[in-house]
């Protein structure tokens, strides 16, 4: 895998829907790459000078089960074990094509799937993946300490080879990332369990205590200094619900205090101009929750930052604060 400049970040971007949702208790988030696209996405893409390729949206209809013993506390386990495995062997084909893969969701539980197979693709190229989850919650839970027993909770524990969803991928090969290449940002609801766990590995997590203490820019640039002197590339699995309820109502799972409209600018600014970028998710964007449309535009926007659109390129966001305030 070569080096990308804030220049070129490889020009082209293959797109990929997984619309799934029974990862989570609230059903809608299998409508989130229809209105991601419905916001004009790949318009905005291409429109930043990309190559934008979109291969639909992966479906696992024709995909057969496993027989493997399902663990306890996994709602939905073969169902989702189906979406996994097959993500991941598409999620390692888009990357070895040397485009970068923007995952659209559907619930977080498909991160397990699509940083697998970038994950893998980084290992055979000699680079260490870093994965940053923008995210309310830490997700990571595993079957022994889930409250609700939603696999979209227990997806990062997975990512960092936690025991308990050792099947999950079937004969896919499994490419585990150590839990000191995963960055937490902008946590706000951990489990108790949970966080026992997290102590206990040592993951990074900047909380929004500390965002609010010291900005965003302190520790987005503390992440990318962290990347770069360990030659690693960067995956970011940016959930909806990173962003405060205000700006973004259409998740299943809103936690207040969340990021605002410039923070979550100014942390997708850094990221494109740190050229780091190898491979996105956008997951829990729930359409029947929203208002009118207003958290897929916002989102939209947002990825438009990471990609180079420059604030002197964008509209006035009247979306962002809604047509009716």
């Amino acid at each position: 895998m070569s080096d990308v400049s804030k220049s070129d970040l490889t020009k082209r971007i293959a797109v990929l829907g997984a619309p799934i949702e029974i990862g989570a208790s609230q059903r809608g988030t299998l409508m989130g790459p229809a209105a991601l696209r419905t916001a004009g996405l790949l318009t905005l893409l291409e429109g930043l000078s990309f190559a934008v390729q979109d291969h639909g949206d992966l479906s696992v209809a024709e995909v057969a089960h496993l027989d493997d013993a399902a663990p306890g506390n996994t709602r939905h386990y073969r169902e989702i074990q189906r979406w996994i495995r097959t993500l991941s062997a598409r999620a390692y084909e888009l990357a070895q094509s040397g485009a970068v893969p923007i995952f659209l969701g559907g619930d977080h539980s498909l991160s397990m799937g699509s940083v697998n197979g970038v994950a893998r693709h980084c290992r055979e190229a000699g680079r260490e993946l870093f994965v940053l989850w923008l995210d309310a919650h830490a997700d990571y839970n595993t079957p022994a300490t889930t409250i609700t027993g939603n696999m979209h909770g227990m997806s990062a524990a997975f990512l960092c080879g936690e025991p308990g969803l050792d099947g999950l991928l079937g004969q896919e090969p499994r490419a585990s990332i150590d839990s000191s290449q995963l960055e937490l940002f902008g946590t706000r609801s951990i489990d108790k369990l949970e966080n026992d766990l997290l102590r206990h590995r040592r993951v990074s997590l900047a909380d929004m205590r500390q965002i609010d203490e010291f900005g965003v820019g302190v520790p987005i640039r503390r992440v990318i200094d962290k990347v770069k002197a360990r030659h690693g590339v960067l995956h970011v699995s940016f959930d909806v619900d990173f962003l405060d309820p205000g700006v973004a109502p259409g998740v299943g799972t809103t936690v207040p205090g969340g990021a605002t409209y410039r923070e979550a600018h100014l942390v997708m600014e850094m990221l494109h101009d740190s050229g780091l970028v190898q491979s996105v998710d956008i997951v829990e964007l729930n359409p029947f929750l929203d208002e009118r449309g207003r958290t897929a535009r916002t989102v939209v926007e947002l990825i438009g930052s990471l990609f180079g659109q420059q604030i002197t390129d964008r509209p006035t966001p009247t979306n962002a604060i809604g047509p009716d305030r």
